[in-house]
């Protein structure tokens, strides 16, 4: 997963080791390596980047395994898939309320 300058192959807990002295340094909130993999699979699924994108580059078997897993994230997603099409079918909608 992760290579020396040079392209060799590095081993992974040197690469954790490296990952935790940095957090340590700039005293930034304690989080685990892994942790940053859920996070861009987050951010990536909430700015709407494909599921089946998503699962290639985490290397999931299937859409289905990322879907299972993160599905909880974004709960919004289907409102707004559903607003989405509304307004391509009916265009912008019009706020209807009164000025005051």
């Amino acid at each position: 997963m992760f290579a020396t300058p040079d392209g060799h192959p590095q081993h992974p807990e040197h690469f954790s080791n490296a990952f935790e002295r940095r957090v340590a340094r700039y005293r930034l909130p304690r989080i685990r390596l892994h942790d940053l993999r859920h996070t861009w699979t987050t951010l990536a699924l909430q700015a709407g980047v494909d599921v089946k994108i998503v699962s290639e580059r985490l290397g999931h078997a299937s859409a289905k395994i990322t879907w299972d897993i993160y599905q909880h994230v974004t709960p919004t997603m289907q409102a707004d898939a559903a607003e989405t099409v509304a307004r391509l079918i009916f265009g912008p909608l019009v706020d209807a309320s009164p000025d005051l």
